[in-house]
């Protein structure tokens, strides 16, 4: 008779308890915060001193208190860019140029994007990819070439586009129609092919097709393009700078560089409040339609 003796099996001992993997989660989310709260200082750290700068009348700027103390807050920096024809003319001509380089753009990208993700034809992908890198391309390389164009039509046509605020709808469709293709191109292509297919055998157009069935189903990712354009065309500095010159031809970020900063006298006051009010409607666009620009981006960004 075996007298070997059985052994009991012992259970596995468990590497994660309930109580480890709690403090993880714990230090995990105490960790989060942390970067979260070091994040939001960095970055709301200068629209805060901004604010606090443009309640300061200019005698107590000069005065070297403390900056981030305000002794006697006025809002007469707010009130006297509002009530100045010129600071209002900056304004319009800033909103003139977005709204129609924002149509155009559009128009543009979503007819391109489309051909391009849904008509499939010889070249159409490395046509895609190229056109993503011309964004790529600084506009700081860019604007002599096109001062340079500019000159040569005037020489030759007589034609002045030098000092015009309607040129800048000619030269902002290049730095937003890339990106903004880009973008509709990636989220064309995460559409479902069987929509289109089903449309096709039923009949319907390419240009049906479009209008009828992807662009209500990308909306979120019109609205990313029509955000980034409008941001580029508000926010641009470089081309208003080269390319005007004349105070009632300039746009809102140039006009108030150069009309608030007189020699070296700065009008700190002023100057960050215009910078507050410039930055209003793209904040208050993000606001309301952050949901739909981070949906439109993140479709771009996976698909196609």
């Amino acid at each position: 008779m075996s007298t070997a003796t059985s052994t009991s099996v012992r259970p596995a001992p468990r590497l994660f308890t309930y109580g480890s993997m709690a403090r993880d989660r714990k230090r995990a989310l105490i960790w989060s915060y942390f970067f979260l709260v070091v994040f939001a200082i960095f970055f709301l750290t200068p629209p805060v001193y901004m604010l606090i700068t443009s309640l300061k009348s200019s005698a107590e700027i000069s005065a070297g208190v403390s900056p981030w103390i305000v002794a006697s807050p006025t809002l007469s920096n707010f009130t006297g860019l509002l009530t100045d024809p010129v600071f209002i003319r900056f304004f319009w001509n800033s909103a003139i140029v977005s709204i129609i380089v924002v149509t155009v753009t559009m128009i543009v990208s979503v007819l391109a994007a489309f051909s391009l993700a849904r008509m499939k034809f010889w070249g159409s992908a490395t046509l895609a990819t190229g056109v993503f890198l011309t964004y790529l391309i600084p506009d700081t390389l860019l604007f002599i070439p096109l001062f340079k164009m500019f000159a040569w039509i005037k020489d030759t046509t007589g034609i002045e586009l030098i000092n015009q605020w309607w040129v800048l709808i000619i030269l902002y469709p290049t730095l937003t129609v890339p990106f903004c293709t880009w973008i509709m191109i990636g989220y064309f292509a995460s559409i479902p092919k069987e929509l289109d297919e089903a449309a096709i055998i039923d009949g319907a157009s390419w240009i049906q097709t479009l209008f009828q069935i992807f662009i209500p189903v990308a909306i979120p990712g019109i609205i990313a393009a029509t955000i980034f354009a409008f941001t580029v065309s508000w926010a641009q500095f470089l081309y208003p700078l080269a390319f005007t010159t004349s105070a009632d031809q300039l746009v809102l970020p140039v006009g108030i560089i150069t009309t608030l900063i007189k020699g070296d006298v700065f009008n700190w006051g002023q100057i960050m409040a215009g910078a507050l009010l410039g930055a209003a409607p793209p904040l208050i666009i993000y606001a309301f339609l952050m949901d739909y620009y981070i949906a439109g981006l993140t479709a771009g960004a996976t698909k196609g």
